[in-house]
């Protein structure tokens, strides 16, 4: 009798194990769906574009700190972007961009407004006004 009331709670025990572990497997994970930012094609031939947001930047040959000027822009202005560079500057990574407007140069990142199309560009650069 004993050892019947012990199998059935083997049973019992083995049966309540497994019905805890489909439980566990079965039940929905929280799962985040994460969309990329729409961009333009790559065979385009720019970037972006961008809105100088400082009052007065310098525009260089190449992109480093050091290199001989290339021009000059001001606020406000409109430019579109070519290439997008990472340098390494000393334990830091730096964003460069290549930019068309007036004049050409390169022209840190951080001093600039990004956007997608022109329009928007255009946009921010009269609020800025």
């Amino acid at each position: 009798m004993k050892t019947k009331i012990r199998y059935i709670a083997v049973q019992a025990c083995c049966a309540g194990f497994i019905l805890l572990f489909v439980a566990a497997c079965s039940g929905r994970r929280n799962e985040v769906l994460i969309l990329p930012p729409e961009t333009a094609l790559l065979s385009q031939e720019y970037v972006g574009y961008a809105v100088i947001y400082v009052l007065y930047t310098r525009l260089s040959m190449e992109p480093a700190e050091d290199s001989p000027a290339a021009g000059h822009a001001r606020r406000g202005t409109v430019v579109r972007i070519h290439e997008r560079r990472l340098i390494r500057d000393g334990n830091r990574n730096v964003s460069w961009l290549l930019i068309e407007g007036e004049t050409a140069g390169w022209i840190r990142e951080e001093f600039v407004n990004v956007y997608a199309n022109v329009s928007q560009a255009r946009t921010a650069a009269e609020a800025m006004r």
